[in-house]
């Protein structure tokens, strides 16, 4: 039977028990209370460093109210020093939209993540997860962690748990050996070997069997304790295993923090500083924040979401002048165009194959540019030549008789296979041997030695192609030539002779549209600014200057608009806006106001563009920006 005080000492535990689970309770209870007051805000502007409540600065991480570390352990990309962390007072922003600037192609941006006091608990750790919602997709950004000291002290303890294990793992093989008993064994039995202990002689393995009676490999199992061996490999192999059961929950390095403030109701209100690249045609963002709650590295609440944040952003691309440019161009009443095709007749025949690959493919070509010519609609076809061309091969007079025919069948064929043809509009020439093309295949040859691409140069230039092309046929590299060059010289050339509709002059003047300026100022509106720049600099306007303005060529956007001689209200503005990166802050308000004179609009649109806001807020005041 169980005494007095046994059962006196139960009820205590089993009380205890009941009111630290009752504890327990209400500790989740009024988190999960707290945790639908997590609220995201737009951040107001950085205090000065004398608004610091105690001026202190914190690295790695940082200890504030009861007990909660906030980890920071990003580096600088630069230094590879850690951040610095500042605790201070700081009032929060409600705002839930905010115009951002782009500038090179990035924007910077921050909110605030406020933490009310009923969520901050010692066993417990928050994990919040920002992202950035665009229309082009969805951007995932570093984590926030808020980790209770009980709950870090249990991660803490996880992890030196797991050092004692690792410190329990052997790593000298030569542990498992029973030495003594080896060196026992050898100088009762081979008082040789044993001799060798203290000799640095190589000993071969054959050598070594021949003394122990038995091999190396045999001898060292035999005094291994080899059941401790195999627990030491087993301890091994589960190292990932037991970092898991002792380190429930890892300390994540890899999170940001940027600054953390006290609200002064005890509550933590977290800064959150971001840099993106903006997207060709973004023009706004969202925010949105998720959270969860965690236990000795347990999942035990997921956060409902705060409202979500709305950042318009504003760029120097949207002042662009979106103007059509154009150009004047002369243009010829009569249009050439000229193609050529490789056919393949037999050697000596003038019969056209059209069921080969190779002539098959090229017919196929040809027809489609007749077609091309037919659908044109500001075209008209007036006629076609077609010259088919020999290789110097045979007589000058055979050649020529050969190239008319073929260039007979090739017309007949064209007229057969393209519908809607005049017999006028298709004429036939010929030229017996190609020796123009011949020239240029052996100037650009890269097998012929330079003597011999010389020499056929000369022989091309003999009046007598007869006897030229005898000479070439004596040339050891003949062969080569005629295997090689001589296809390519066998040619049919197809020459369209066309006239525009409704030109009746030989040549007019005409604008057409500057599709490389249209390029440049695509690229402006899509921030691509070094492609913008490069484009648009030669032109010496007022997109010249915006490209280069975004570019960072602060001097020679100046440049291009101090030598404007029209100007108006984007002109005077861009202006401003150059003075007062440079620091000319006097003459950024001249301009500014000048800009607003010509167009009211221009002093809100200051509210967009931090360089000119401040300037103007510094010297007119905020009221003047509202008006």
């Amino acid at each position: 039977m169980f005494s007095d005080r046994m059962i006196t000492r139960a009820a205590f535990f089993i009380l205890a028990a009941c009111l630290v689970s009752c504890s327990s309770y209400r500790r989740y209870a009024g988190m999960a209370e707290a945790a639908g007051q997590v609220s995201l805000s737009v951040s107001d502007e950085m205090p000065e460093a004398s608004e610091k409540s105690d001026g202190k600065e914190y690295v790695d991480s940082v200890d504030v109210s009861d007990g909660p570390v906030i980890m920071n352990a990003i580096r600088d990309t630069e230094t590879g020093e850690m951040t610095a962390t500042d605790v201070i007072t700081a009032s929060k922003v409600v705002a839930r939209f905010r115009n951002v600037a782009e500038r090179a192609g990035k924007i910077s941006f921050s909110f605030d993540i406020t933490v009310p006091e009923g969520m901050i608990a010692s066993e417990y750790q928050l994990r919040f997860s920002p992202l950035i919602e665009t229309s082009s997709g969805n951007i995932p950004l570093d984590p926030v962690f808020i980790t209770g000291s009980a709950y870090r002290k249990r991660q803490l303890r996880g992890y030196e748990r797991y050092r004692e294990f690792l410190e329990s793992i052997i790593t000298d093989s030569t542990a498992f050996i029973r030495k003594e008993q080896l060196e026992t064994f050898l100088k009762r039995y081979y008082p040789e070997t044993a001799a060798m202990k203290t000799d640095s002689s190589y000993v071969p393995e054959p050598l070594a069997q021949n003394l122990f009676g038995v091999s190396q490999a045999e001898a060292l199992r035999h005094y291994t304790d080899m059941m401790r061996k195999r627990r030491n490999d087993k301890r091994m192999d589960s190292k990932e295993e037991m970092f898991r059961k002792y380190v429930k929950s890892p300390v994540i390095n890899e999170v940001v923090l940027d600054t953390v403030m006290s609200a002064g109701d005890g509550s933590l209100m977290y800064r959150y500083t971001h840099t993106m690249a903006a997207g060709p045609g973004m023009r706004k963002l969202s925010v949105s924040l998720g959270g969860s709650v965690y236990r000795d590295g347990k999942l035990v609440m997921q956060m409902p979401s705060p409202e979500k944040l709305t950042y318009y952003i504003s760029s120097l691309s949207t002042l662009a002048d979106n103007s059509t440019r154009y150009v004047f161009k002369v243009v010829d009443r009569v249009v050439t165009d000229h193609t050529e095709a490789f056919l393949d007749f037999a050697k000596g025949c003038t019969e056209l194959d059209t069921l080969s690959e190779g002539n098959s493919s090229e017919l196929r070509r040809i027809r489609k540019c007749f077609h091309d010519v037919a659908v044109r609609k500001d075209l008209v076809l007036d006629s076609v030549i077609v010259t088919a061309t020999c290789s110097p091969e045979g007589t000058w007079e055979y050649n020529a008789r050969l190239a008319e025919r073929r260039s007979m069948a090739v017309r007949s064929y064209i007229m057969d296979k393209v519908k809607g043809l005049e017999m006028t509009q298709v004429r036939s020439r010929s030229v017996p041997e190609n020796w123009d093309h011949l020239v240029r295949m052996v100037s650009g040859d890269t097998v012929m030695s330079g003597t011999a691409r010389e020499s056929v140069i000369a022989y091309a230039a003999m009046t007598d192609k007869d006897e030229a092309e005898r000479k070439i046929s004596s040339m050891p590299e003949y062969l080569y030539m005629r295997e090689s060059i001589y296809p390519r010289l066998r040619t049919v050339t197809f020459s369209f002779h066309l006239h525009r509709t409704g030109v009746k002059k030989d040549t007019i003047h005409t604008r057409v549209v500057d599709t490389l300026y249209m390029k440049g100022l695509m690229a402006l509106k899509n921030l691509d600014y070094k492609t913008a720049a490069t484009i648009l600099a030669s032109y010496g306007d007022y997109n010249s200057a915006l490209a280069l303005a975004s570019s960072g060529y602060n001097d020679s956007a100046l440049s291009i608009l101090s030598g404007m001689k029209i100007t108006d209200a984007r002109t005077d503005y861009l202006e401003a806006i150059l003075l007062a990166r440079i620091g000319e802050t006097d003459r950024a308000l001249i301009s500014f106001r000048r800009s607003v004179q010509k167009d009211p609009s221009m002093r809100h649109r200051a509210n967009l563009d931090p360089e000119l806001s401040e300037v103007v807020r510094k010297n007119e005041g905020d009221t003047y920006l509202q008006l």
